[in-house]
């Protein structure tokens, strides 16, 4: 036992009690408790009134107290793991093996509090899943983890109870033992998560958008369990670096988490320090340390930078820093002289869509490209620390540092014209969100081979942790707004709104944690609340709706909204350190309407949609009304002589014309269209005729072409 209780009373005296032989200690009636397998509770063995003044402990044992400078015990310094919001039932079904379930409607974290009375000694057994498959509790994602909970009655009296030390990740809940006929008022599900203060909301016309960004604040709430976990199910739940970093700035913008992210840099730095690097998971729990692992490693720069960048404290670099430098000269010293990370274990792009279940890590892009993008990115984030912090000498250090870093990554790894090695999505969405390409034609011809790959994919998410929270932003680097937008708003396996099509309510661990049969991806790892792929929810609210930080803290903002993606209304709103910022556009006829609130104390930088011209404005309420053109393509006239790659910019029209194909021709027809969706140098017809079956089109060709120009 290691405890310190600190009381101050009304006339100021204080009083500090700490654990020591006074201390005892008994069994009671929570027999056992496990984050991972439950809580079993036995109210025959409770002990009333142990917890009152005067109570008799003779019987009771004396505590076993850690000695004194073992080590040192410090207050927390981010907010407590608190109740925060209760779910009733949804429904209670009866599986297709005649089990008893109940369907809370959403995926939470937290436990449940169940109303009861019946026989002494009766146990009611509580098992906990994310998902159904087939009609029955999905457990297999959970591993070893039981993630059950036991009561078993004293009897009498209507008894309510709640576990006190575990926690679960679920949406079903088997019941088994329940005395006499279960209703849905008997339980309700207590959501808990670090007790966060919301600051920012986005919402769109578009209700899958919406639902998926509900999904993304649903999986932030349940992994910010008092440090960010990557799940909060199975047997995991550790604070993978990786996570955290590449969904820092999402989790930035919709929740105050400065004092939560500091405290989890806080326990970064201690076990860097103990380690000599930075661990995968924080706190660490591995036999022994892990070497030098890019972007998940990173976390030690970007993570207190983003705090800066969106809380504007200066002190958090200042803290920091010391943590910040020796995570880039550990890289340099792992790339040596040529300042190439080409060398050692590296998880790369983790869960590119295209690897295996059993290979998460066999990634199309390189993981050296990866490292040596992040080393880049990491040396230029320490040198503006150190221009931040007035540090001069180490500032052009590290400019200088990632200025040769960038330009080895070039030298290795992209051709004059601007393409990259791999030829990847995640290749190129580093190599510009992080801006290795400093020459302009090559970042042009990048950008344009960047749209060119997703074309070619039909819009399908390639990419995995490392790409998927960069690719929206490098699009919008280079102009492809509409390419970004086509990319959001695809429904089909793999995209952002697949899962959300499925039913998701919170955001998975694979595109695919769920298979368009009902069934559970065979793959070890699958996980149906992770956060990081929701971490394009802060492009929605910087891009769609229009709000970011132009300076430190939002001492200066930007509104620059962008219209696409069949999106006629959008809205964000965040609570900055000066006050509330909000922005918004609506679009009705041919109007486009585009409002604004700065607050008090700030300034702000307009670019409106039709101009390339900003403008300043400073405190207080604005509205501008523009005529807007629909850009779109749906009223053009497509045809059978379409190219592949017109055709799949509409959205609408070419999932129709795919579930035509699928209905009306052979199969290996439709799936052939699609394996070339995004062609730009084959018509329609000629997909189709790729497998030559005599007259397949003859009798279909008056509805396929009627299809094709219903829009127009």
């Amino acid at each position: 036992m290691l405890a310190q209780v600190e009381l101050t009373y009304a006339d100021g005296r204080r009083e500090r009690i700490v654990s020591d032989t006074a201390w005892r200690a008994a069994h009671g009636p929570i027999r056992a408790s496990d984050i991972y397998d439950g809580e079993q509770y036995d109210a025959r063995h409770e002990r009333p009134g142990w917890d009152t003044a005067n109570y008799d402990d003779q019987s009771w044992y004396a505590v076993r107290v850690i000695p004194a400078g073992y080590t040192q015990l410090l207050p927390a310094a981010g907010p407590s793991v608190r109740a925060t919001e209760t779910v009733d039932p949804v429904t209670i079904i009866t599986s297709p093996s005649g089990r008893t379930i109940v369907d809370f409607g959403q995926n939470l974290v937290g436990r449940l509090r169940i109303n009861l009375q019946g026989q002494a000694g009766t146990t009611v057994t509580l098992r906990h899943a994310e998902v159904l498959e087939h009609g029955e509790l999905g457990t297999r994602p959970l591993r070893h983890a039981a993630a059950t909970d036991q009561y078993t009655l004293k009897g009498g009296e209507h008894e309510t109870w709640e576990p006190l030390f575990t926690f679960h990740g679920f949406r079903y809940v088997d019941i088994e033992g329940w005395p006499g006929e279960l209703r849905a008022t008997d339980l309700q599900a207590i959501v808990y998560h670090s007790d966060m203060e919301r600051i920012g909301w986005v919402e769109c016309s578009d209700p899958l958008l919406n639902r998926l960004h509900e999904n993304v604040v649903w999986s932030m709430r349940g992994n910010f369990f008092d440090i960010p976990t990557d799940c909060p199910q199975r047997d995991e739940r550790l604070g993978w670096t990786g996570d955290i970093q590449v969904f820092a700035p999402t989790a930035c913008f919709l929740y105050d988490t400065a004092a939560f992210l500091r405290s989890w840099l806080a326990d970064l730095a201690a076990e860097q320090q103990s380690l000599r690097v930075v661990p995968l998971v924080v706190p660490t729990v591995m036999e022994r340390a892990n070497p030098p692992m890019a972007a998940w490693g990173d976390a030690a720069t970007l993570v207190p930078w983003v705090l800066y960048e969106r809380y504007g404290d200066r002190g958090i670099l200042e803290t920091q820093f010391n943590s910040m430098c020796a995570w880039v000269d550990q890289v340099a010293a792992a790339a040596g002289p040529r300042l190439l990370w080409d060398r050692g274990m590296q998880l790369g792009d983790w869960l590119d869509p295209s690897a295996p279940p059993d290979n998460p890590g066999a990634a199309r892009t390189s993981p050296y490209v990866v490292a040596t993008a992040y080393f880049a990115r990491s040396a230029e984030v320490v040198a503006l620390a150190a221009d931040v912090l007035g540090r001069t000498a180490q500032a052009q250090q590290y400019h200088q540092l990632a200025a040769a870093v960038r330009a080895a990554f070039c030298r290795e790894y992209v051709t004059p014209n601007g393409r990259i090695l791999g030829d990847s999505a995640t290749a190129y969405a580093l190599a510009i969100s992080f801006e290795v390409l400093r020459d302009p034609e090559q970042l042009r011809h990048a950008g344009e081979r960047l749209v060119a790959v997703l074309r070619e994919n039909g819009y399908h998410i390639s990419t995995g942790f490392v790409g998927t929270p960069l690719i929206c932003d490098a699009l919008s680097r280079v102009g492809a707004h509409a390419a970004a937008f086509r990319l959001l708003i695809e429904r089909g396996c793999p995209s952002w709104l697949y899962p959300v099509t499925m039913g998701a309510t919170t955001i998975w661990e694979r595109w695919d944690s769920m298979l368009p049969d009902g069934s559970i991806n065979p793959g070890e790892m699958t996980s149906f609340n992770h956060y990081a792929l929701g971490a394009v929810a802060d492009w929605m609210q910087r891009t769609i709706a229009g709000l970011a930080p132009a300076a430190p803290g939002y001492r200066r903002i930007a509104i620059a909204p962008h219209i696409g993606g069949g999106v006629t209304h959008a809205h964000a709103r965040h609570l900055t350190p000066y006050g509330p910022a909000e922005a918004g556009w609506r679009l009705a006829g041919a109007t486009l309407t585009i409002t604004a609130y700065i607050p008090p104390n700030t300034s702000a930088i307009v670019t409106l949609p039709d101009a390339t011209t900003p403008f300043e404005i400073g405190p207080g309420s604005y509205s501008w009304q523009l005529a807007w053109q629909n850009s779109t393509n749906t009223a053009a006239h497509f045809t059978l002589e379409s190219s592949l790659a017109e055709l799949i910019e509409d959205q609408d029209r070419y999932d129709k014309l795919i579930t035509f194909l699928h209905n009306r021709l052979p199969p290996q027809i439709a799936v052939m269209v699609e394996r070339l969706a995004g062609r730009d140098d084959m018509t329609l017809r000629q997909a189709i005729s790729v497998i030559p079956i005599p007259g397949v089109l003859d009798q279909v060709e008056p509805e396929l072409t009627a299809l094709l120009q219903q829009h127009a």
